[in-house]
């Protein structure tokens, strides 16, 4: 058996765990310089805030409906994510993050628990120790599992679990789901389903395993046998290694200085580094760019990139800063108002596995025990506390967050305080 544990409406709900007095209101979370709603709570959606919907055309329905509003607050969701994870991994130590508010657990060590119990607890546990709102679905499969979570849900279940643990149950969840819904499905799948009149899950199994396989090829037949109870689907304990890395920004406003911009690349090229070694891996190959804003007609869209081979896979910082300045220097361009820059790195090995150049002149151990030291203290003081003089630090470009919460979790400055 297998759980797909998911929070409720999980940015909207971390703002509300330290401000109760937004319970039963209207609450959205805005994207990256506060521009689109990303998080709604469930009075928000009835009041018809939809996904992804700007900010400045939700003015009238914030006012009419006093909806509170707020920035993301990343450090917060990230903090309160680890301690939710931190949480399930006590009821099995098999965990599999799938998302920052959702994980599957492998419950097949638990066959003789009651798993309705099981589901209970794990809800009510999560919610005692971090105040967030947690739906669980649990299933053969962990495809049912996302279907039971998302029925429970759709389906206002009481106390938000649903369990499909004989035939009767899974046929019913089958049935009232829509095939857009099963977990895997894209838009051309559906369109394929719809013309031969699969409208739900329940359809999808019972077409013959000949038609899935060879119009939908072994992914489609995965998808059928996790319906059908047959666990297909390959368990990942650790997320694979990935294949590139990307930090980009929109700027709070439009950027000409190149020196602004060299912060901006800086500072990215420096976040790069750091993720780097958090995974113990080092990139060989790198993309700078930088773009203007599509919506101002005074100048031509002005994109451009520059991709640049390091000499020696890194993951030091100094090196991927020298590298990205360079790109910049590329592809600068005077005259031109630019809304985003981004640094990505590709290419990427375990660090164990790097091969030295003949002529690399580097001290390479020497800036390993730099970077360790350098990691430590702001990882004990605060992030960027110490960083390289040409990332700046008044950050001017940086992104808006009119509306930012606290980080209550990560931050002494910022606890928070109770009157009595």
């Amino acid at each position: 058996m297998f759980a797909l544990v998911d929070c409720n409406n999980f940015y909207a709900s971390c703002e509300r765990v330290f401000n109760p007095a937004l319970e039963g209101k209207p609450v959205i979370v805005l994207s990256n310089n506060d521009g689109c709603a990303i998080a709604r709570s469930k009075e928000a959606k009835a009041i018809g805030i939809k996904m992804a919907t700007p900010a400045f055309m939700l003015e009238d329905l914030i006012k009419e409906h006093d909806v509170k509003v707020f920035s993301s607050n990343y450090t917060l969701y990230g903090d309160m994510s680890s301690r939710v994870m931190e949480i399930l991994s006590s009821f099995t130590p098999s965990i599999e993050y799938y998302s920052i508010d959702e994980a599957f657990l492998d419950l097949s060590e638990l066959k003789y628990q009651d798993m309705t119990e099981l589901a209970v607890k794990i809800r009510q546990t999560i919610k005692q120790y971090t105040g967030l709102p947690v739906t669980v679905g649990i299933a053969p499969t962990k495809t049912l599992a996302k279907l039971a979570n998302r029925f429970a849900k759709k389906k206002k279940l009481t106390p938000g679990i649903h369990c499909l643990l004989d035939p009767v149950q899974i046929q019913e969840v089958l049935d009232h789901s829509k095939i857009s819904e099963v977990w895997g499905i894209g838009r051309q799948h559906e369109k394929l389903l719809l013309r031969h009149h699969v409208k739900t899950a329940g359809d999808f199994i019972k077409l013959p395993d000949e038609w899935v396989r060879k119009n939908m090829s072994v992914v489609g037949q995965r998808m059928l046998n996790e319906l059908c109870g047959i666990p297909s689907i390959k368990w990942e304990d650790q997320p694979p290694p990935k294949k590139g890395m990307c930090t980009s920004r929109s700027f709070a406003y439009l950027v000409t200085s190149k020196s602004e911009l060299q912060e901006a690349v800086s500072t990215y090229a420096a976040n790069v580094a750091l993720k780097l070694r958090r995974e113990h891996s080092c990139a060989g190959h790198m993309q700078v760019f930088l773009q203007t804003s599509p919506f101002n007609n005074e100048k031509e869209l002005y994109i451009k990139s520059v991709d640049l081979d390091l000499p020696v896979p890194t993951n030091i910082s100094a090196e991927i800063i020298h590298y990205a300045l360079k790109g910049l220097d590329i592809i600068y361009k005077t005259g031109f108002k630019f809304l985003k820059a981004g640094v990505i790195v590709i290419e990427i090995i375990p660090e164990d596995q790097v091969q030295h150049g003949l002529f690399d002149t580097v001290n390479r151990e020497k800036n390993n025990r730099l970077m360790a030291a350098l990691d430590n203290v702001n990882k004990t003081l605060g992030k960027d506390m110490v960083r390289f003089a040409v990332q700046g630090y008044e950050k001017k470009w940086k992104l808006k967050a009119a509306y930012l919460s606290k980080r209550y979790t990560t931050n002494y400055k910022e606890l928070l305080t109770i009157k009595i």
